[in-house]
């Protein structure tokens, strides 16, 4: 079994973040068959990085105007990222901007529903939209669709990473050690993908060493 100062090295986290997160993220490891030392490795290291190093538990919408065409051109116009993204006249409008990103995509209404802003990334691993909460609700015994805030508590933030993992089939995937496939699913492409391949290489040092 994984052990605090094992999670704590692999993560590269502090003493306050290990006490923390590590009974959380040992359980639902547990729960969701994240049960060898390389599945557990990736786990930790795609985690790490979705979280920022196990720091942040909410999606951070703090877009610029440019990153806004840069990153959502097909689903956002030059005059919203004017209007909502953040440039030298105003701060980002971050609730309209999740609003408009991501309206019509994994089970989401349109912007005037506001799922967008409601369902955005919440938990270890960043559960985005409507559908993907919804899809959890059984598993983790809570109504997370209801109050999907629910996501940001360290039990269920650790959980619903571990669920989602389970489902999208990221342990046969660790089992053959992919860490691009894994990121693919995880994100959609492979943004990132520098920094989750060091956060592995370091978590595999700890755990797949013996």
């Amino acid at each position: 079994m994984l052990t605090a100062s094992e999670f704590q090295r692999a993560a590269g986290v502090s003493d306050v973040l290990r006490d923390a997160w590590y009974t959380n993220i040992a359980m639902a490891m547990t729960k969701y068959g994240i049960n060898t030392p390389l599945r557990q490795a990736h786990f930790i290291a795609q985690t790490g990085h979705e979280s920022s190093g196990f720091r942040k538990v909410e999606e951070g919408l703090n877009y610029s105007e440019s990153a806004l065409l840069s990153m959502f051109s097909k689903r956002i116009t030059p005059a919203q990222a004017k209007k909502y993204g953040r440039n030298e006249l105003h701060a980002a409008d971050q609730e309209m901007i999740a609003n408009i990103i991501y309206a019509n995509r994994n089970g989401n209404g349109d912007i005037e529903s506001g799922d967008g802003y409601r369902y955005r990334g919440r938990g270890l691993i960043q559960i985005t939209g409507k559908a993907n909460y919804a899809a959890l609700v059984e598993q983790l015994g809570a109504d997370v669709v209801g109050n999907p805030d629910l996501l940001t508590g360290y039990k269920l933030a650790a959980e619903s990473a571990a669920a989602w993992w389970k489902n999208h089939g990221l342990n046969e995937l660790a089992d053959s050690d992919d860490v691009t496939r894994i990121t693919r699913i995880i994100n959609g492409g492979t943004n990132g993908l520098e920094d989750r391949k060091s956060r592995l290489t370091k978590a595999k040092g700890i755990l797949c060493s013996t």
